[in-house]
């Protein structure tokens, strides 16, 4: 993927475009209408600057000192102001990969041509990002409206030769990253600092990548379920899909339809099928409920960020066809905050789901199964401490599953008085998506042990596939071992799609709700 160029216009951005820049080492590029929309837009601006018109933030102050008018000779001094004082950040820096795809996202509402900044600046950010220079972003500093601005005006210190950036796996400060690029720092014109800085880029950039690994995850969550359902000897009726045909939830559904496909041909399930049980645990029996109504807000967050994606998010709006520019909000990133918290809560119950089949599967007196899945019980404590694992990542996302939006601080002297915390949304979401992968690959873990007692009957179709790509990776566990190498060898498979692709391979596409 790392010879293919997406090229950045007006629409039509998506999420897998975003993640094959961010991930995968593509390129950027505009499309000619997108350069001709920047050129005109920024005629407009250095006319209005001439005729010290009065624009907010391009001749005027920042939040409450847009009454503060600022001299056409000042202009390009206030630029570089803005980039410095704004940049407030604190804690661990954005990973490469989340600082790649605020980037591309930030190059994709420039393209726009809505916002008053030079071309050349936009090349050298296109520059920056195709020479695989990644700025250093603190994580932490944006509240979420008049955009991320704490954040972007880190990123874009890089431009102006300050600040720092990793190149080439060395850190070293802007000017030098610059320099190895063949590239001058660069003296910003009128309005160019805000137009760097004003946009919700960085609470999408990182929710557009959290929304990805949730649909890889809420698939693999699927095929978990499915596997531990065989080994705890449940049974397939709820996935019958006469039950899910009337209640038409799309995520339902397809979360039926895909663990009975995954199950199909299971001789384990076949051997029990007269047993005196009546009915499954929850965890097994309502599994495509809780399972579908996880996967429809993670669509709906996917429907959320890739619309955010292809919009324009700059304060103030040019449009050089009418010749007028307009004050608003499309900086304040509440719609992604409140997706983020959305799909925060939503992917903690894929967790906590999971985890209480993980005690089915470990606790001999609900499993039927030997005590922690390991033999010489005592001499081994197998699966045992996994367990606690899992439950202790379920404790903390039920912490970070509160919701970030429902704050608000008045910021700038209170002219900013209604904030969104997307950015703490979207970050706090991330953080429970990773910590609910490994909830899930310890189910697939323990799955799999389970699996290995029936030698003798045949699993389904999926959950063999299931099977044998994690037993590719992770041996069986015959006497105990440090389990953290197992878990993160899963973890990486699982975020790879390699669960999901086997399983898909035997069954056909596996099916998230529309969206997603």
């Amino acid at each position: 993927m790392e010879n293919q160029t997406i090229r950045l216009g007006l629409t039509g951005l998506t999420l897998k475009d975003l993640l094959t820049v961010a991930r995968h080492g593509a390129t950027v590029d505009l499309t000619p209408g997108a350069r001709e929309r920047i050129r005109k837009t920024r005629q407009l601006v250095e006319q209005w600057v001439a005729q010290e018109k009065t624009i907010y933030g391009v001749t005027t102050g920042f939040g409450a000192l847009s009454d503060v008018t600022i001299g056409a000779e000042d202009a390009r001094r206030l630029q570089k102001n803005i980039l410095m004082s704004h940049s407030a950040g604190m804690g661990n820096r954005l990973d490469p990969e989340a600082v790649r795809a605020i980037m591309a996202l930030r190059i994709k509402d420039l393209a726009m041509g809505h916002s008053g900044i030079d071309l050349v600046t936009v090349e050298h950010l296109i520059a920056l990002l195709n020479a695989g220079v990644v700025p250093s972003v603190p994580e932490q500093g944006s509240v979420g409206a008049s955009g991320d601005l704490v954040p972007l005006a880190h990123l874009s210190l890089v431009l102006i030769g300050m600040g720092e950036a990793l190149y080439q796996g060395e850190r070293m400060p802007g000017a030098e990253a610059l320099r190895r690029c063949g590239l001058s720092p660069l003296a910003l014109g009128a309005a160019e600092g805000l137009a760097l800085i004003n946009g919700t880029q960085v609470m999408t950039g990182i929710g557009a990548l959290a929304v990805y690994d949730a649909q890889t995850l809420a698939l693999t969550t699927d095929i978990a379920a499915a596997m531990s359902l065989e080994v705890l000897m449940g049974s397939r009726t709820e996935f019958d899909p006469r039950i899910h045909r009337i209640r038409a939830h799309p995520g339902q559904a397809a979360s039926a339809d895909n663990m009975l496909r995954i199950t199909a041909n299971s001789g384990i399930i076949s051997s029990h099928k007269d047993c005196s049980r009546v009915q499954d645990a929850y965890t097994l029996r309502c599994s495509p409920q809780v399972h579908g109504a996880s996967a429809d807000a993670i669509a709906y967050a996917h429907r959320v960020v890739e619309t955010e994606m292809n919009s324009a998010t700059n304060n103030p709006l040019i449009f050089f066809e009418t010749e007028d520019f307009l004050l608003g909000g499309n900086f304040h990133g509440q719609p992604v905050a409140l997706a983020m918290d959305f799909m925060a809560m939503a992917v903690a119950e894929l967790a906590n789901i999971s985890e209480r089949r993980i005690e089915r599967l470990v606790n001999p007196k609900l499993s039927g199964l030997p005590a922690f899945l390991v033999s010489d019980g005592g001499l081994n404590s197998g699966f045992m401490i996994a367990q606690y694992a899992a439950a202790a990542l379920v404790s903390e996302n039920k912490v970070l599953a509160h919701p970030a939006s429902v704050d608000s601080i008045p910021t700038s002297a209170n002219k900013e008085d209604h904030v969104s915390m997307g950015t703490i949304a979207a970050r706090k979401c991330r953080e429970i998506v990773r910590n609910a992968e490994n909830v899930v690959a310890i189910e697939l873990l323990c799955g799999a042990q389970a699996m290995d007692l029936f030698t003798n009957t045949r699993p389904g179709t999926g959950t063999l596939a299931a099977y044998e790509t994690i037993r590719k990776a992770i041996p069986h566990l015959e006497t105990d071992r440090v389990l953290a190498d197992d878990i993160a060898r899963v973890v990486e498979i699982l975020r790879k799609g390699e669960v999901v692709a086997a399983v898909e391979k035997a069954v056909g596409p596996l099916k998230m709700p529309p969206g997603g």
